[in-house]
């Protein structure tokens, strides 16, 4: 026999998945151009261009997309911004 509770608690369980569900469909476009961007990011490293990763130049990436990316690197490699810190070695 099923009871009230049970299913209330189904309800409170289909609605979290819609939601979930839901959340996932609207951020899957940043999370695709990040990967993206990490993929440049790989790329200009073989190449000898270092880019500083951190949250900010990951969300230019995620809501730039391929040209945030490429921004990013030009930045790097004009020294203006995203350059990764030179720790100098101990003597």
């Amino acid at each position: 026999m099923v009871t009230g509770l049970e299913l209330a608690v189904l309800a409170v369980a289909l609605v979290l998945l819609l939601g979930a569900a839901r959340i996932l469909q609207a951020v899957r476009p940043l999370i695709v151009n990040a990967v993206i961007g990490l993929l440049v990011f790989l790329a200009a490293s073989w190449f000898g261009i270092g880019v500083e990763i951190n949250w900010l130049t990951l969300a230019v990436v995620a809501i730039g997309g391929l040209p945030g990316a490429i921004l990013v690197v030009l930045l790097s490699v004009f020294g203006v911004a995203f350059t990764p810190e030179f720790i100098a070695p101990l003597v």
